[in-house]
């Protein structure tokens, strides 16, 4: 098996347009994966009711595996999602039953069967990195853009992909990049924007502009990225070719509205 996104998932509620789409970091993180042909699998949890079981049937019908996935009494994760000028942005968020999500040793048994694992800061699995490493995976973490949050220390030696999201490239950025991968990380990655992104190995910065497209919805844009980057890892590619995967893949998703 290839790579195994673990954590949250959510409904993305665009209310005001009587519109919602599936979604959340690690199932966007999967299905994009998928479309670059690798085989991915998404663990987490769903609640109870339709949003539950339209989250299952839209993330196997793009080919993921979702064997692993539990339903769990109660509501499945929903955020309420506005768009300014195809900017999103979140005005409210409902955890549903991912609050409690915890890995079985089933679970945790899965995860290790495959070459890569990805998370995120809101999918309550950053306890189970350091043996994820140790078992010899390639770890993925996506800090989102809390680039204070005392998990990065925590996590750092644990991942060998951490992405943060940033405004710009600045002196804060680049000596936050310098100190993540002092304490551990293989090569960490900070998403910026509309001003690229910076990606750095210990010798070298990686920069790269966006693409100028027409931005219809940024919703999925890190996800994406971060998709596009894994699947370079995922080839054994370089940094630097890694980012343009990543930020093509991220160029397609801000054209259409919905991660995916």
């Amino acid at each position: 098996m290839d790579i195994v996104t673990v954590g949250d998932n959510c409904i993305d509620d665009y209310s005001y347009e009587r519109k919602s789409f599936p979604g959340g970091n690690a199932v966007n993180v999967a299905v994009y994966l998928k479309r670059y042909e690798v085989n991915a699998s998404y663990i987490g949890v769903v609640g109870s009711d339709g949003n539950g079981k339209r989250m299952i049937e839209s993330v196997n019908n793009q080919g993921v595996d979702v064997s692993h996935v539990l339903i769990k009494e109660g509501k499945t994760a929903v955020t309420t999602v506005v768009l300014n000028g195809g900017e999103r942005k979140f005005t409210g968020y409902d955890e549903g039953v991912l609050r409690d999500f915890i890995l079985s040793k089933k679970d945790i048994q899965f995860v290790k069967k495959h070459k890569i694992v990805h998370s995120a800061i809101s999918g309550h699995c950053e306890d189970y990195f350091k043996e994820f490493q140790k078992s010899g995976l390639i770890t993925s973490f996506d800090f989102s853009n809390e680039v204070e949050s005392p998990l990065i220390n925590k996590l750092a030696s644990y991942v060998d992909y951490p992405f943060l999201s940033y405004s710009e490239d600045d002196a804060f950025i680049r000596e936050l990049l310098i100190e993540i991968k002092n304490r551990g990380s293989k090569v960490p990655i900070a998403t910026l924007g509309e001003n690229g992104s910076l990606a750095y190995d210990g010798s070298n910065f990686y920069e790269i502009k966006t693409k100028d497209v027409n931005v219809k919805d940024t919703m999925g844009a890190g996800d994406s990225f971060i998709a596009g980057f894994l699947y370079g890892i995922f080839k054994n590619y370089p940094p630097e070719e890694c980012l343009k995967i990543a930020t093509d893949n991220a160029a397609k998703t801000i054209t259409y509205h919905g991660a995916w």
